[in-house]
Formats: C-alpha cells, sequence, structure tokens
C-alpha cells in the first residue's frame, strides 16, 4: 500500500471514530424524543400509584414528554419488576421501586431477575412509614389491646397485603413474629383493592403504607392504632409508634426509587436523578407529600445502591426469622 492509500485510509478511520464518539452526545441530546413509561408494580389507587403519579406528572413537564403509568400488579411487585429488567435499555422505562423489591429475595425461592444485578439505581423517592389499621367492627382502641382479641380468636384475624413479598406483608409477618399472634395473611394485588376489603370487613387488619391509609383514617373507614417508624408521624396526631405500643424494636419505612434497565446511558440516568432532585424540592410536590404522610428522598445513584444493598440483607434475614416465604 503507498504512502498516499495509507493516509486516505487512516484519514477514513479516524473520521469514522469521531463520527462514533460523538454519537452518544448526540443521542443523549434528543432524548426523549418521545413519551417515557414508568412502571408502577401495584394497582392503581395504592401507595404506589399515588407517589409515581405525583413525581411522573413533574418530571414529564422537567423533560417536556409526558411520563406515562404503567400499572403492572402482580407477585408483591415482581412482575412490574420483571417487565423492566427486560425492557431496552434506552432511557424510555423506568421502574418505581419500593421497599418490596428488596424484600423479595428472602421470600421467592427463585425470582426471573436480580434487582441488583439487572436494575440501576437512579434517585430516592419518598418515604413513608406504615400504619396498624383495624376494621371499626374490631373492638381495640390499643395495640395491647388488639393484641389480646387476636389471641382471644386464634387464627380467626386476617391481615391483608399488596401481595406476597409487599411491604404489608413483611410487616404484617413481623408483627406476627414479635407478638407471638396467630394471624392469617391475605394477598391482594396492590393496596387499593386489600383497603376495599379491609373497609368492608372482609378482612380485620393491615399494616398499609400511609399514603393510602390516611384518606379512610380520617373519613373514620378505619381505626389506625400505631405507626411502624421509630418516631411519630405528623400525619396521624395522636397516634403512638408500634414500639411505644409494647412491641419493642419494632421499625418499618416503606420507601420508593426510580430504578432504570441495566445498561441505559449513564447522560440519561444522570439527567433523570438531577431532575427527579429538582422535582423532589418543588413546593407543590412537598406539599402534596406532606398531605400523605411522605417524606422526599434525597440520595443520589450512589447512596441509593448502597442503600439497597442493606436493606436486602436486613429483609432477608427477617424473612428467615419470621418463615415468610413464596411457594
Amino acid at each position: 500500500m503507498t504512502t498516499h492509500a495509507r493516509r486516505t485510509v487512516l484519514a477514513g478511520l479516524l473520521g469514522t471514530a469521531l463520527m462514533l464518539a460523538g454519537a452518544a452526545p448526540v443521542l443523549a441530546q434528543a432524548w426523549p424524543a418521545r413519551p417515557v413509561t414508568l412502571v408502577v408494580p401495584f394497582a392503581a389507587g395504592g401507595t404506589t400509584d399515588i407517589i409515581g403519579r405525583i413525581v411522573g406528572q413533574k418530571l414529564g413537564e422537567a423533560l417536556r414528554q409526558p411520563v406515562v403509568i404503567d400499572n403492572r400488579p402482580g407477585a408483591g411487585g415482581t412482575l412490574g419488576a420483571s417487565v423492566v429488567a427486560r425492557a431496552q435499555p434506552d432511557g424510555y422505562t423506568f421502574l418505581l421501586a419500593t421497599v418490596a423489591h428488596t424484600m423479595a429475595p428472602g421470600i421467592y425461592k427463585k425470582l426471573p431477575y436480580e434487582f441488583t444485578r439487572d436494575l440501576d439505581p437512579v434517585g430516592l423517592v419518598a418515604l413513608t412509614p406504615n400504619v396498624l389499621l383495624v376494621n371499626p367492627a374490631i373492638p381495640a382502641k390499643t395495640v395491647p389491646e388488639l393484641i389480646a382479641y387476636i389471641r382471644q380468636h386464634p387464627g380467626k384475624v386476617n391481615y391483608g397485603s399488596a401481595g406476597i413479598g409487599s411491604t404489608e406483608h413483611l410487616s404484617g409477618e413481623l408483627f406476627r413474629a414479635m407478638t407471638g399472634t396467630d394471624l392469617s395473611h391475605v394477598p391482594y394485588k396492590g393496596g387499593a383493592p386489600m383497603m376495599t376489603d379491609l373497609i368492608a370487613g372482609q378482612i380485620q387488619m393491615a399494616i398499609e403504607t400511609s399514603p393510602s391509609a390516611a384518606p379512610h383514617v380520617r373519613s373514620g373507614a378505619v381505626k389506625a392504632l400505631a405507626v411502624t417508624t421509630a418516631r411519630r408521624s405528623s400525619a396521624y396526631p395522636g397516634v403512638p409508634t408500634l414500639d411505644e405500643s409494647g412491641v419493642k424494636g419494632f421499625e418499618v419505612t416503606t420507601w420508593y426509587a426510580l430504578v432504570a434497565p441495566h445498561g441505559t446511558p449513564a447522560e440519561i440516568e444522570q439527567r433523570v436523578g438531577a431532575e427527579l432532585a429538582k422535582v423532589l424540592k418543588q413546593p407543590e410536590v412537598q406539599k402534596r407529600f406532606e398531605e400523605q404522610g411522605v417524606t422526599a428522598g434525597n440520595m443520589n445513584a450512589q447512596q441509593l445502591a448502597a442503600f439497597i444493598r442493606t436493606e436486602t440483607a436486613k429483609w432477608g434475614k427477617v424473612a428467615k426469622e419470621s418463615g415468610a416465604s413464596a411457594e
């Protein structure tokens, strides 16, 4: 090959390399060119759905493309997680993950995905207490009275959850184990249908997330006996913690986080994380969260990754000690 020919080939290769190097920024700048899907892995009307719609609307405004909520309930949130884990990592599909996704590995013998491997953390969205609720027909005004009632009616008090492996499920199992009571678990496909049956008296008890519970507590449709966090919640004035109520050491905080399919371009994940942080500081969002007893998240992707690892280990231990499992 002549010197001239070699120079021509090298120039062509260099030009191609420069074009490829510039492709990622161009693609990142063009994103999003169409609506973005946010998969909510529980039924419409529940807490995850409420938080997803509040944040999704504001993220859509920031990105100048609609954020479409796609409810995929089932299997304690793992069905929706599986959908996102298999989705194209192109920045057009995200999951609103919850604490349930760190509970699932200790509950399910086999999952079609691995949470920490197949999904990338983007940012923590919110945290909220769970609330111990009973149907008004239950003659208990305090947690000790409820425990006494359950012991007087072994196996006849049913508690509901948003599905096997959900935060309501593990909270209920933790309560059962720590109080030594005989409770029966009734799983649903989300918090909303579970609340409907609790109000109707089809089940007698639930340890539900605050946003789903709050309006029904205010209306008197259900009674709130305690919150699950270490401190009392401003959303439930006068309602004690479970620890205060005699179930010493009981503490559960439900959280929600934005995650993406592994392999989603870093530029997109970083932009969504940055926009999410701005959305969570908006006064309107904070006001709506406060009304629901929710605290805005404040973790970036790296902090969230470490938090998820800690939560997975914690709930794996709880599942093992309580004996909770899914066939």
